[in-house]
């Protein structure tokens, strides 16, 4: 007999209010991861450099969205001993690899129809009472 409760190590079903599958779409498309991984498809980085490759991107939102990317497995952290002083970079894993062609086909859509969406959103004002 099948039962529909879901326990922390089921990957079920997003449609459930406790599905923990839940917490990795949270990750992965938010802005900002969206963004980094987007970066790092194409080469590691070091935190000024993806700093940069993103503006508007605080200090703050990129550790935290490095550390979480790098607790979920998506990024690997590796500090370069060698250089003085010792640099951190970041590259994306094979996990991370896996989910750079849906985000990208993401990325992609929200440009072609960014048009469509600001004459929708136009057109939504336009019928509010002012």
């Amino acid at each position: 007999m099948e039962t529909t409760s879901t326990s922390a190590d089921d990957c079920g079903d997003l449609y459930l209010a406790e599905c923990p599958c839940r917490d990795i779409l949270d990750l992965v498309a938010s802005k900002w991861s969206t963004l980094i991984i987007g970066v790092l498809e194409e080469e590691p980085h070091r935190f000024g450099q993806l700093r940069r490759a993103i503006p508007g991107i605080t200090q703050k939102m990129l550790t935290q969205t490095l550390r979480r990317l790098e607790q979920d497995g998506l990024v690997h952290r590796e500090v370069l001993v060698e250089m003085r002083p010792p640099q951190v970079e970041y590259s994306l894993t094979a996990l991370g690899e896996s989910i750079t062609e849906p985000l990208a086909a993401i990325r992609d859509w929200s440009e072609q129809h960014l048009p469509h969406v600001r004459e929708a959103r136009e057109a939504f004002e336009a019928r509010q009472p002012a």
